[in-house]
């Protein structure tokens, strides 16, 4: 009866030490101030992943010189300044006349959205002009920013009127070296503009003649941008297919 009391005894003790070692192999618990940080980053992934996606569904597409993607080519108008890339943000030094760029890759098609950052650096006139195609390449439109001295705000042209002499025309003050968020949502009928926060352009063309003001600025058709003896910079050029469009036009 001893030797088998001995042996349950002994049993016990083994049993005892593997428990014991199981134990102390198991994942030592968080403290709490580690715990929270590791459901902080949790979430913090989370929220990042549905900003890209949201990015994505948004479906802007960049105009930010890339691979593949198209360029922008220097318009030759005779007297321009300088243009170049400088990480993302495009530089026009003034020239003569105009400075500016023209598009060479995938085209907008309407309706969409487009949009970009512009600010002025030096000089007094506009220094954002932004040609766009409104119905296909050969009916193109500029929204012109800061013109005739530094303050109209306009589309050029409507009816055979330019910026500064149809229903578009308005009066913002431009400060210097301040960036400027410019948006335009174009449709074959109707065309808006925006500046910041605020509407500048809002104005119905179906069955009204649209088209560029004659001179230079149809070197940077049928998208492109240019400034009026003024350096200017601009930076996150980028549009979107608007009503479920997708297609665009090469």
């Amino acid at each position: 009866m001893k030797g088998w009391t001995m042996w349950i005894l002994a049993g016990g003790l083994v049993l005892g030490c593997r428990q014991g070692e199981e134990a102390g192999r198991q994942e030592p618990a968080l403290p709490e101030d580690a715990a929270a940080v590791a459901v902080a980053a949790t979430g913090e992934e989370a929220a990042s992943a549905e900003l890209a996606a949201a990015g994505e569904e948004a479906g802007w597409v960049s105009l930010v010189p890339a691979a593949g993607d198209g360029e922008w080519v220097a318009a030759d108008f005779g007297g321009e300044g300088e243009v170049a890339w400088n990480e993302g943000t495009l530089m026009m030094t003034r020239g003569v006349d105009l400075t500016g760029v023209r598009w060479e890759g995938a085209l907008p098609v309407s309706p969409y959205e487009i949009r970009l950052e512009a600010r002025k650096m030096l000089g007094d006139d506009f220094f954002c002009g932004l040609t766009v195609p409104v119905r296909g390449k050969e009916g193109c439109v500029t929204l012109i920013v800061g013109g005739w001295g530094g303050a109209t705000v306009g589309i050029s042209s409507i009816g055979g009127l330019d910026a500064s002499e149809n229903e578009t025309t308005s009066y913002e003050k431009f400060e210097k070296e301040r960036w400027y968020a410019i948006r335009m949502v174009v449709r074959e009928d109707k065309l808006e503009a925006w500046i910041d926060d605020k509407q500048v352009v809002s104005v119905e063309t179906a069955g009204r003649e649209i088209g560029l003001r004659p001179g230079l600025i149809e070197l940077v058709s049928p998208l492109g941008v240019a400034s009026y003896q003024t350096d200017a910079e601009l930076r996150g050029l980028e549009w979107r297919p608007l009503e479920g469009e997708s297609g665009v036009n090469r």
